[in-house]
Protein backbone atom coordinates (compact mmCIF):
# COMPACT_ATOMS: atom_id res chain seq x y z
CA UNK A 1 0.00 0.00 0.00
CA UNK A 2 1.33 3.40 -1.00
CA UNK A 3 0.03 6.63 0.48
CA UNK A 4 0.48 9.86 -1.43
CA UNK A 5 0.06 13.36 -0.06
CA UNK A 6 0.01 16.36 -2.38
CA UNK A 7 0.85 19.89 -1.32
CA UNK A 8 1.77 23.24 -2.83
CA UNK A 9 -1.49 24.24 -4.43
CA UNK A 10 -3.02 27.65 -4.00
CA UNK A 11 -4.17 30.83 -5.67
CA UNK A 12 -1.85 32.52 -8.14
CA UNK A 13 -2.22 35.21 -10.80
CA UNK A 14 -1.97 34.43 -14.47
CA UNK A 15 1.69 34.19 -15.49
CA UNK A 16 2.75 33.11 -12.03
CA UNK A 17 4.36 29.89 -10.82
CA UNK A 18 3.67 27.13 -8.32
CA UNK A 19 5.50 23.96 -7.36
CA UNK A 20 3.42 20.98 -6.36
CA UNK A 21 4.87 18.19 -4.23
CA UNK A 22 3.70 14.62 -3.78
CA UNK A 23 5.22 12.80 -0.84
CA UNK A 24 5.04 9.01 -0.89
CA UNK A 25 4.90 6.81 2.20
CA UNK A 26 7.82 4.71 1.01
CA UNK A 27 10.63 4.52 -1.49
CA UNK A 28 9.75 5.51 -5.05
CA UNK A 29 13.14 4.56 -6.45
CA UNK A 30 11.89 1.51 -8.36
CA UNK A 31 8.42 2.76 -9.19
CA UNK A 32 7.53 2.14 -12.83
CA UNK A 33 5.69 5.42 -13.27
CA UNK A 34 4.64 8.45 -11.27
CA UNK A 35 2.46 11.17 -12.59
CA UNK A 36 0.31 14.24 -12.17
CA UNK A 37 -3.27 14.51 -13.36
CA UNK A 38 -5.85 17.25 -13.01
CA UNK A 39 -9.61 17.50 -12.96
CA UNK A 40 -12.18 20.25 -13.13
CA UNK A 41 -15.81 19.76 -12.11
CA UNK A 42 -17.86 18.04 -14.77
CA UNK A 43 -14.85 16.87 -16.76
CA UNK A 44 -12.76 13.74 -16.83
CA UNK A 45 -9.45 13.61 -15.04
CA UNK A 46 -6.69 14.34 -17.54
CA UNK A 47 -3.01 13.58 -17.73
CA UNK A 48 -0.63 16.44 -17.04
CA UNK A 49 2.78 14.77 -16.82
CA UNK A 50 4.38 11.38 -16.27
CA UNK A 51 7.86 10.33 -15.25
CA UNK A 52 9.05 6.79 -15.74
CA UNK A 53 11.78 5.25 -13.60
CA UNK A 54 12.66 8.79 -12.58
CA UNK A 55 13.96 9.63 -16.03
CA UNK A 56 11.64 9.43 -19.03
CA UNK A 57 8.99 12.16 -19.09
CA UNK A 58 5.74 12.74 -20.94
CA UNK A 59 3.67 15.91 -20.97
CA UNK A 60 0.24 16.90 -22.16
CA UNK A 61 0.50 19.19 -25.16
CA UNK A 62 -1.13 22.09 -23.34
CA UNK A 63 1.54 22.16 -20.60
CA UNK A 64 4.69 21.43 -22.64
CA UNK A 65 7.33 24.07 -22.14
CA UNK A 66 5.60 25.40 -19.01
CA UNK A 67 5.48 22.44 -16.59
CA UNK A 68 8.31 20.19 -15.44
CA UNK A 69 7.97 16.91 -13.57
CA UNK A 70 10.84 15.60 -11.46
CA UNK A 71 11.57 13.25 -8.61
CA UNK A 72 13.74 13.31 -5.50
CA UNK A 73 14.29 9.69 -4.53
CA UNK A 74 15.96 10.64 -1.26
CA UNK A 75 12.78 12.43 -0.20
CA UNK A 76 10.37 9.96 -1.84
CA UNK A 77 8.78 12.94 -3.54
CA UNK A 78 7.66 13.84 -7.04
CA UNK A 79 7.34 17.49 -8.03
CA UNK A 80 5.48 19.45 -10.64
CA UNK A 81 6.98 22.85 -11.37
CA UNK A 82 4.35 24.97 -13.07
CA UNK A 83 5.40 28.21 -14.76
CA UNK A 84 3.49 30.77 -16.80
CA UNK A 85 0.22 29.56 -15.34
CA UNK A 86 -3.00 30.29 -17.18
CA UNK A 87 -6.60 30.44 -15.93
CA UNK A 88 -7.31 27.21 -17.83
CA UNK A 89 -4.79 25.45 -15.57
CA UNK A 90 -7.23 25.86 -12.69
CA UNK A 91 -8.09 22.38 -11.40
CA UNK A 92 -7.56 19.90 -8.62
CA UNK A 93 -4.20 18.26 -9.22
CA UNK A 94 -3.72 14.63 -8.28
CA UNK A 95 -0.59 12.54 -7.88
CA UNK A 96 -0.53 8.93 -9.08
CA UNK A 97 1.98 6.18 -8.39
CA UNK A 98 2.29 2.95 -10.35
CA UNK A 99 4.90 0.84 -8.58
CA UNK A 100 4.62 -2.21 -10.81
CA UNK A 101 2.37 -3.67 -13.48
CA UNK A 102 -0.97 -3.83 -11.69
CA UNK A 103 -1.66 -1.56 -8.72
CA UNK A 104 -1.96 2.18 -8.87
CA UNK A 105 -2.37 4.68 -6.06
CA UNK A 106 -3.78 8.19 -5.95
CA UNK A 107 -3.45 11.11 -3.60
CA UNK A 108 -6.39 13.23 -2.48
CA UNK A 109 -5.47 16.19 -4.61
CA UNK A 110 -4.50 19.82 -4.19
CA UNK A 111 -6.41 22.78 -5.59
CA UNK A 112 -4.72 25.14 -8.02
CA UNK A 113 -6.55 28.33 -8.92
CA UNK A 114 -5.18 30.78 -11.48
CA UNK A 115 -6.82 34.18 -11.62
CA UNK A 116 -6.85 36.30 -14.76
Amino acid sequence: QVQLVESGGGLVQSGGSLRLSCAASGSIFNFRVMGWYRQVPGKQRELVALIGKGVATTYADNVKGRFTISTDNAKNTVYLQMNNLKPEDTAVYYCKAVPGLVNEYWGRGTQVTVSS
